[in-house]
């Protein structure tokens, strides 16, 4: 099954940039589809390789900082060559 998930890491930190940038290089060398935005990063891929390889990344995250947030939305298929019609 596909599935795209938008993420937006958000460390509670002066220095945020850090933490965002080494997450987004840990993303980008993945093998998955990675788009960004100066919002947020979607990636594009099989539910399990996605799940799995973000829960690791995750954890490192998390571990790495004392206080960060990650928003997380996932949705059944993949999105990544969605055009607006409008």
């Amino acid at each position: 099954m596909q599935i795209s998930v938008e993420l937006a890491l958000t460390p509670l930190q002066d220095d945020f940039e850090a933490p965002v940038k080494a997450f987004i290089k840990k993303l980008r060398s993945s093998g998955l589809i990675v788009m960004e935005n100066p919002l947020s990063t979607q990636i594009y891929g099989e539910y399990d390789k996605v799940m799995e390889f973000l829960t690791e990344e995750v954890r490192e995250s998390f571990q790495a900082s004392d206080h960060i947030i990650l928003t997380i939305k996932i949705v059944k298929g993949n999105r990544n060559d969605y055009a607006a019609d409008f």
